[in-house]
């Protein structure tokens, strides 16, 4: 396929420069000139969709519990902005539906990662596609969902059929074209440390997209781009910036 998105997105919203999956890194993202972010979207205790990448609370807000057996207003009490510094003490848990709208406002695209905790994956995939698809009515560029889930993403699938779903794994494996084709996804996102590039060119060549994560040195990004990678995510928002694959 020919990719429409942006081609250097920031991870999590904000890379490392803002606390993870929350509202300020996302506008820090589009502050700084990106044009897509990529964050993680995974069930409340009460089926809220909101962005936390961990299946427990403590790493990003020093609570203890699970994010799956947790409902949103406990969780929308939790500072997940402290941890990363006093200049984001306060930031809350976002749900998706404020992340989205946010993304709308500030134009910026979106690679919305599903990552269900364990036993919630068909339930995350079809509340993200039914949410995306409501949230991105009208938009020119709809966001991409993506999953290591092949449960979650048949489910988003069967929500929103009509948004593009993306493949995630760690090294490509040899059997790449079997989920791809069974998912109907338009790409391949894989860990960019570990990418081949006769690989990506098969990839590529067989008409998917592939997107790795996550480069923070130039010279990796040089090369992966070079090799005809479609995209990028990156925590070095302010050493691969934006602009950086033209």
């Amino acid at each position: 396929m020919r990719w429409p998105y942006p081609r250097i997105v920031a991870h999590r919203g904000g890379g490392g420069l803002a606390p993870e999956n929350t509202l300020a890194a996302i506008r820090l993202g589009a502050s700084l000139g990106f044009r897509g972010v990529e964050f993680d979207l995974m069930l409340s205790g009460d089926g809220t969709p909101v962005l936390i990448h961990d299946e427990t609370l403590e790493r990003t807000t020093g609570a203890k519990g699970e994010v799956a057996r947790t409902p949103y207003a406990e969780l929308a009490k939790l500072d997940a902005g402290a941890w990363r510094g006093e200049r984001w003490r306060g930031e809350r848990i976002p749900t998706f539906r404020d992340a989205g709208k946010l993304c709308r406002t500030l134009g910026v695209w979106a690679n919305v990662e599903i990552k269900p905790a364990k036993g919630h994956e068909r339930a995350t995939g079809a509340s993200a596609g039914r949410m995306a698809r409501e949230l991105w009515k009208g938009a020119a560029l709809a966001p991409v969902l993506s999953s290591f889930s092949v449960a979650a993403l048949e489910a988003a699938r069967a929500a929103a059929p009509e948004l593009p779903r993306g493949f995630l794994v760690d090294e490509i494996p040899a059997d790449w074209k079997r989920p791809l084709e069974s998912l109907e996804c338009v790409s391949l996102h894989c860990n960019g440390g570990k990418a081949e590039e006769n690989v990506i060119r098969e990839v590529r060549a067989a008409g998917y997209a592939v997107v790795c994560w996550t480069v923070n040195e130039p010279a990796e990004a040089r090369m992966l781009l070079g090799w005809g990678v479609d995209c990028l995510a990156t925590d070095a928002l302010d050493v691969i910036g934006p602009d950086f694959a033209k």
